[in-house]
């Protein structure tokens, strides 16, 4: 799923130094689940012996919203960056994202490939990671470098969480994140990618951009660099969002392997006539 090549976003982006603010509309099938979910309600009050059939589109109506929340990449439950917008596209930019740290040991690591490289990349970065390592934080928004909002707590739960609870913690993450890095975060990653209906209208009134990937090399899993950089360049094209983690790496022996693929990958990038910036950048 991670290959295939979505459209081009349409979504326009404001002019840079702006926040990203939309206001809250819920998208075509969520829309219809709500109507589906009062004629249900309706049907079974009018025709009580309905209620089976009634009960059994509603249930039909949560797998079909819990599996679209399981795919990181779906935009049935909102706006949901998958590519760069159309413009930044246009001008030959792809955008590498680095999520799960600041790291103490790796994170100074990839600044210092990506500074060899005069290269800016986008840090997601957790919370909780991010008040026990605030150095590195400061690191990367000194090299100018964005820092975005990966949640405060990166539960494997996150998912499950209710409006509140989710307002709350990437609450959380935003105060802090915009106190270290000097600008307050202006895109939003799910752990893990996986979320739910109530996350887009929190994020739209905290001003963020649900941003997931074109493709990811899934370093966190695969000790074998070789096939990480081939996951992240197979059909590599102008408006690319890439994956990496500086956070969790997996370990080729005792180096991370997103310090093997990282050289690779920009060298790459440049042979193909492509240019690495931010995602905050691409709005230009």
């Amino acid at each position: 799923m991670d290959q295939a090549q979505p459209p081009a976003s349409r979504e326009p982006g404001p002019p840079a130094g702006r926040p990203i603010e939309r206001r809250w509309r819920p998208s075509p099938l969520l829309r219809a689940s709500i109507a589906l979910h009062a004629g249900a309600a309706l049907a079974s009050a009018l025709q009580p012996r309905w209620w089976p059939w009634t009960l059994g589109a509603v249930i039909a109506n949560q797998l079909q919203l819990t599996a679209l929340g399981l795919w990181p990449r779906s935009h049935a439950l909102g706006s949901n960056w998958t590519r760069l917008p159309a413009a930044a596209a246009a001008r030959g930019e792809v955008a590498i994202t680095i999520d799960d740290g600041p790291d103490p040991e790796v994170t100074p690591q990839v600044l210092a490939i990506l500074a060899e490289q005069r290269v800016r990349a986008t840090f997601f970065c957790i919370g909780e990671r991010a008040a026990q390592n605030p150095a590195c934080v400061r690191a990367c928004a000194e090299a100018g470098h964005a820092i975005e909002n990966h949640s405060y707590a990166h539960r494997h739960s996150f998912a499950l969480l209710g409006p509140a609870g989710l307002r709350r913690d990437i609450a959380r993450a935003q105060q802090l994140l915009g106190e270290l890095g000097g600008s307050a975060p202006r895109f939003f990653r799910a752990p893990a990618g996986l979320r739910n209906p109530w996350l887009d209208p929190v994020l739209q009134r905290q001003g963020l951009q649900l941003a997931s990937w074109t493709r990811r090399g899934f370093d966190t899993v695969s000790q074998d660099a070789g096939l990480v950089l081939a996951r992240l360049t197979r059909a590599l094209g102008p408006g690319d969002i890439l994956l990496l983690h500086d956070g969790h790496a997996a370990r080729a022996g005792a180096t991370p392997v997103v310090l093997a693929v990282l050289p690779q990958l920009l060298q790459l990038i440049r042979q193909r006539a492509l240019h690495p910036v931010t995602l905050r950048e691409a709005l230009r």
